[in-house]
């Protein structure tokens, strides 16, 4: 294999991680900006059910990037 398509491919996935990273900061963003609480605080005051919704964007916007990822990749 060509060293010249593995630095490319390694490069296309830390450019997506970034990627990854960000559109999840921006999802919590718009989460915390969307709800009428505190989402910061209501997670520092150990709300479960908070936990479970910011846990699912995260876990969903990693799924659907990293598809997405994966799919550049090939």
């Amino acid at each position: 294999m060509e060293i010249g398509i593995i630095v490319a491919n390694f490069l296309y996935a830390v450019f997506g991680v970034i990627l990854t990273l960000i559109f999840m900061l921006v999802g919590f963003k718009l989460f915390d900006r969307v709800t009428p609480f505190d989402t910061s605080k209501q997670l520092s005051d150990n709300n479960i059910s908070v936990g479970i919704v910011v846990g699912s964007i995260f876990i969903g916007l990693g799924i659907a990037v990293g598809l997405v990822i994966g799919m550049g990749l090939n």
